[in-house]
């Protein structure tokens, strides 16, 4: 089944710039391809970074079969398994239409991760190890939206399946969750009801502006339970509202945590533009190909390319919100420059965006220690530019 538009109405923000996102024109942008590339050398490059990170290249790999049918994606500087690099795998496996690793990630989150019970009933344990001992019961947000949509996804693709793979009941259920834990007991949702903004964690009073995916919002919007889509409405305007509020006017840098108003939250040394933020360009770049572009997207976009613009990878730091720079290096600079790359599509035509793909393109996946996290955000990156990473809907 390929990818279809869908209708128009899903739009809630009056300043979507309508038309031009791949959800009502199903045309998604390749501004690989429009920047030089053949559609061939594109192809080779998709193929080599997912064997890379997929296969057995133990420089590169982050995906580890488990048993006959299981398999996890290993946190190569921290050594455990991640609800955030589950989620990702199967966000990937999906739109790279590979079932069986899908299914082999799902079943190993459904066995070790998912929580039954508890003030976290409903959630998935963000920390195992890789034989599936729980390091945590505690949840992290960001893994259950992507689970979330990445369910949908493969059950628009490739149907529904026997329990655990009946995946868009799960997603639902997930979903569920989310906006109704603690309503019958003990618990906490995962977003605050009150204004709509998701949560670092279920029991924090504050966010993480690298969490807030309205794109993904639009479409929980057209599948969840119908009494919670108006919810889900609401959420998309409220994190489009938010996201201005957290990233800084000139230099288009976030914080990693931040308070409901936007100000950067420092209290745990979290209030600086580092690894968990890099992904606010990845998100606004895949939120313009889908729903287009706001102009404060555009704007957004810019500032960040701008603010790289003449810093050298290997230079690249922790950074205030203003730009300051601290001593500290980027941990992950590869994973910089592949987010970096993914904003140019909010802003296609600014100054900056085709050297900034073209450092990406540049750029081949990390080896080592620290992978894990680079690479994930290079194969989001890659699939996003080259027109590959694409909302699929349900079956007419």
């Amino acid at each position: 089944m390929n990818s279809k538009k869908g209708p128009a109405d899903a739009k809630s923000d009056e300043e979507m710039d309508n038309g031009k996102g791949a959800f009502v024109t199903g045309q998604y942008p390749n501004l690989l391809e429009r920047y030089g590339h053949a559609q061939e050398e594109i192809e080779a490059r998709l193929a080599d970074a997912w064997r890379r990170l997929f296969g057995d290249d133990e420089r590169t790999r982050i995906y580890y079969p488990s048993g006959d049918d299981m398999g996890y994606m290993l946190d190569t500087g921290n050594l455990d398994v991640r609800t955030e690099g589950m989620s990702y795998g199967m966000m990937m496996a999906v739109q790279m239409d590979d079932k069986a690793l899908f299914d082999r990630l799902w079943r190993w989150t459904w066995t070790y991760m998912h929580m039954n019970e508890g003030v976290h009933a409903g959630y998935f344990a963000w920390s195992c190890a890789p034989d599936g001992t729980r390091n945590s019961s505690g949840p992290a947000p960001d893994g259950e939206e992507y689970f979330a949509l990445a369910l949908f996804f493969a059950a628009h693709r490739w149907g529904e399946g026997d329990p655990p793979l009946d995946y868009a009941a799960k997603a639902r259920d997930i979903l569920r969750a989310c906006l109704h834990n603690g309503e019958q007991g003990p618990g906490y949702p995962m977003w605050n009801r009150d204004n709509r903004l998701i949560k670092f964690v279920p029991e924090c009073a504050y966010s993480d502006p690298s969490y807030h995916l309205p794109h993904f919002y639009e479409l929980f919007a057209l599948w969840a339970d119908e009494a919670d889509r108006p919810f889900w409405r609401e959420a998309a305007a409220a994190s489009r509202a938010y996201l201005p509020l957290a990233c800084h006017p000139e230099t288009g840098l976030a914080p990693e945590y931040a308070y409901y108003d936007g100000t950067p939250n420092d209290e745990r040394g979290y209030g600086h533009f580092y690894s968990d933020a890099y992904r606010v360009a990845a998100n606004v770049g895949l939120e313009a190909a889908w729903f287009g572009a706001t102009p404060w997207m555009a704007r957004e976009a810019e500032a960040i390319l701008r603010f790289f613009a003449d810093k050298d990878p290997a230079d690249y730091r922790r950074y205030r919100i203003d730009g300051t720079p601290f001593e500290e290096p980027a941990l992950h600079p590869v994973g910089l420059v592949a987010s970096n790359a993914c904003a140019a599509l909010a802003a296609p035509d600014s100054p900056h965006a085709r050297e900034a793909v073209a450092l990406f393109w540049r750029t081949p996946v990390r080896e080592g220690e620290r992978r894990y996290y680079d690479n994930c955000l290079y194969m989001f990156a890659l699939l996003a530019l080259s027109g590959r990473y694409r909302i699929w809907m349900p079956a007419a």
